[in-house]
Formats: C-alpha cells, structure tokens, sequence
C-alpha cells in the first residue's frame, strides 16, 4: 500500500512538474528569451509545492462624484493614500478643496490602491476617475458612488457600533478621534444632524472627563489678551539695548526670492476673486461709530468660569452676533438679499450670521445658523465647533454657504476702522475693530476707562438707505453698552 503511494505521490509530481516547464517555455518563447536553464528548472520543481498564485480582483475606477453647489473641479489637496497602500470601507483616501469648502473623499470599497490619477494640489474633474482600487470581491462588484464626508454635513455615515437598535453616525476621523483617545462613541451625545457625533462633540467630552479647557477662540478678546505676549529676560539677546520694551509684537518669516512666480488662482483665492468681483457691482454706503463695552466687560468675567466650567470658551463674539440679530428683527432688511437682476428683494426668515475668518487656507467666512433661536451660551458653542473646524481646515459647505449677515472680526489681528466689502448676495456686514482701554467722561463728567469698541458698517445703497443703517447701529450699540436690556428682547 505504501509502495503504491509513493507511486501516486511520484506520478502526480512528474506530470505538474510537467506542465509547469511547458508553460515556462511558453512565457519565455512570447517574450523572446531563451527557456529556463536546466537547474533553473530543477529549483522550479524543487519549489513546486510552495508557491501560490494570488488572484486579482477587479480595479474599480474610483470616480469625483458631485460634492453639490454647481461645483464642477476641485483641486487635491492632499493624498492619504499611495500606490499599493490597503483600504477599506469608509477610509479617508484625499482631501480636496472647492471654491467653497475643503472635504474628504473616502473609499466605498475594500482593496489595494493600483493608481492615483492625479498629484497634489492638480485639478480633478467631477465624474472622471479619482483612484483606481483593486477589489477584494468578485467581478459581480457594482460600480457605486464615492463617499464624500463633508464635516458638519447631512450625508450619512455610519459607524459599525450598535446603540439601542440604532447605528451611531461618525465620520472616520471622528471615530478615529474616540480610538486615540479611548472613548467609546456610544457614551457621548451628538450634536449634529440627526444625532450625529461631531469632532466638537468628542473634544466637549474629553474636556469633561479630564477637566480641560477647549483652544481659545480666535474671536474678540480684552485688549489685555490681544497684547502680545510679554518675551522673558533671558530669552532676549544679549547685543539688544536695555532700552528696548519688554513685549515684542509677532512678525512673518520675510520671503526672499530670486525670480517672479505666476500661479493660477486655486481653491478660497479663486472664490475671493469671484466674490469681490461681484461685489464691485454694489454701491457701498459706509458708516462708523464707537461702542463702550465697560458694562459687557464686567459681565463677560462674571460669565467666563460658568462657561468654560460647561465646556466652552466664551468670547465677546457671541454677545455681538446676539446683538446683531436682536437688532435685524427690528431691521428686517438689513437681513435680506437681491436677486441678480435686481428686481426683487427677498426678507430672511433665518438669521445665519456669518464671521470672517484667518486661517491658513486663507479668508473664509462660516455662519451660526438660525441665532434668533440660539442663546448666547449656544452661539458661543457653535463658535467653539467652527473655530476647530476652521484651525483644522474641515469647514464644510454647510458651514460657508447659507449667509445672511456678516462681522468681520479685523480686531483679532489689529486696526480700528475698516472699509469692509459686502458678500453677494447679502446686503449689509460690519467690521468690529479692536477692543482699547481708552479715557472717556462717564454721565457725571468725571474721566474713567473705558473698554472702546470701533465698528465700520457697509450697506448696499440699493436698498438700505443711511437713516436705516444709522438706527439699526444705535440699536445694536445700546444692546452692548446695557447689555441687561438684552434680556429683555431674548426670546
């Protein structure tokens, strides 16, 4: 029995043994290269038995589906994958930038990445192929769509943890996020649409547990917190005179270079180009005034420590966009738009005020949806959500479109009045300078310190004439200077 065993056991290895040579001639033969040496061949039978051969899955073209917003071409910011790198359902492959926000793309499938057709920071086309992946299914793979996961937007999707019958909804970085830092999703309460957990909502978390205050807000703060920071002693050089102060204002690395540089106009540039090109179009009406702040000062300390004890930072911004939309509802039409042909006005129901933002992506304005039903301590927590979005380049459409009433916070950086452009299709915005400790005679004539407010308005002279935007500004400023009067409008 064993003698006929080896038999078999030989008989098999002759014949695959065999047929493998035959095909190693053939491969040789097609390519015109001489056949495999004779000991060539005997290490091919020798290692017979422990080769495999992989199987290929189908590559699926990976293509740029409609981000939505007419937008047609976006640029790649950056790539997460390579050539050859595994993916799986919903991994983050890019980051890509549009006219109006930047996302990421994620994978519907699981795979290898067999081809990136496009290089950082090149342009790709809506529905032409982004990536090719290799597949790990059968051929019977249908082609669907890519995932587009746009922060803070509606589009579903959906972690693999079960809560209560239902799925919890998180992006990947979110989830990766809870991963980092040992945080199961199931524990913490999503703030947006939907319920969904947002990247706010992890960091409120983290803050709770540990105890941590959230990055301070880039809006308005004291004078005091806008002075730059004072430089130690012994950090100076020892060759700086004496005489020179203490506190050294920041300043930007200079750029030297040898030759001129063109390059096309990309992403927010080529947007702010379009957007100021349209508002050029508009006959601007200007308007500026002082506000004394002295009042909403004291409050904010009082109200600082209860804010920042629940999470978040609690800046002058929120007391100034509430204000503004306290005022609007008095002013209805400074909360409007007109049509591009000029022929009809259309009045906002919703008050989504938007705030101009430095960042390194450059100018871009996100808005706080819907204040007139907000609070302060709810503007301030969108706020907090639209700073770390903004820091981190994540704003998503949602955040930047939907506008209806702008303040441009120039302060923050410095400066006191300002000529600010309004953003089509709004009608109105306003540049809040920065905040001083000024001398000023109170209602007794005797000089105190005021914390001084500059603000520069900016109308459309189309539809607002300079009475309207006077008053609305009076409104506005006795809401801060008195700001217990705001309670009283509060709905």
């Amino acid at each position: 029995m064993a003698a006929v065993t080896r038999c078999s056991v030989s008989l098999v290895r002759r014949l695959l043994s065999h047929h493998y040579k035959r095909r190693c001639v053939r491969v040789f033969k097609a390519t015109g290269d001489q056949p495999p040496p004779a000991g060539l061949s005997n290490l091919y039978n020798e290692r017979l038995f422990h080769t495999t051969s992989a199987w290929s899955g189908p590559i699926m073209q990976f293509k740029l589906s409609d981000i939505g917003e007419g937008i047609m071409e976006v640029v790649v910011k950056e790539w997460y994958v390579k050539e050859g790198d595994k993916v799986s359902q919903f991994d983050s492959i890019c980051e890509v930038q549009s006219d109006k926000a930047s996302v990421t793309i994620t994978s519907r499938y699981d795979g290898v990445i067999r081809r990136l057709h496009y290089a950082a920071d090149d342009t790709a086309l809506v529905g032409k192929p982004l990536v090719d992946i290799e597949t790990d299914t059968g051929p019977e793979v249908a082609q669907e769509e890519d995932v587009v996961e746009t922060p803070a937007m509606s589009r579903e999707e959906h972690t693999h943890q079960e809560i209560k019958g239902h799925k919890t909804q998180a992006t990947p970085a979110v989830r990766r996020l809870a991963l980092e830092n040992n945080i199961k999703l199931s524990e913490v309460v999503g703030t947006g649409k939907d319920g969904r957990i947002l990247k706010e909502d992890i960091l409120n978390f983290l803050a709770k547990q540990t105890g941590a205050i959230l990055p301070p807000s880039p809006f308005h703060e004291t004078c005091e917190s806008q002075r730059p920071k004072e430089v130690q002693p012994a950090s100076l050089p020892a060759s700086l005179p004496a005489s020179l102060p203490a506190s050294l204002p920041a300043r930007p690395q200079p750029v030297l270079s040898s030759q001129d540089v063109t390059e096309p106009l990309k992403g927010f540039h080529r947007a702010m180009m379009k957007t100021m090109t349209a508002a050029l179009k508009i006959p601007h009406f200007g308007l500026c005034d002082e506000v004394d702040l002295s009042r909403l000062a004291a409050l904010r300390s009082d109200l600082r420590g209860i804010s920042e004890a629940r999470g978040v930072k609690l800046s002058y911004m929120p007391f100034f966009i509430k204000a503004a939309s306290l005022g609007l509802l008095h002013f209805p039409v400074l909360n409007a738009s007109l049509d591009e042909a000029s022929q009809n006005i259309t009045y906002k129901a919703a008050h989504n005020i938007g705030l101009a933002m430095d960042t390194s992506q450059g100018l871009l304005v996100p808005n706080v949806k819907n204040v007139q039903l907000l609070s302060v301590f709810e503007i301030a927590r969108e706020l907090n959500r639209l700073q770390v979005l903004g820091s981190s380049g994540q704003l998503g459409t949602s955040d930047l479109t939907g506008g209806t009433f702008t303040l441009s916070n120039i302060g923050s950086i410095g400066g006191t009045y300002a000529k600010p452009v309004i953003l089509p299709p709004e009608v109105a915005i306003g540049a809040l300078g920065k905040i001083q400790i000024l001398p000023r005679f109170d209602s007794n004539g005797e000089l105190v310190k005021a914390h001084i407010l500059n603000v520069s308005w900016s109308a459309d002279h189309r539809v607002i004439d300079g009475a309207t935007m006077c008053r609305f500004s009076n409104l506005w400023r006795q809401y801060l200077e008195n700001p217990a009067s705001m309670v009283l409008d509060m709905k």
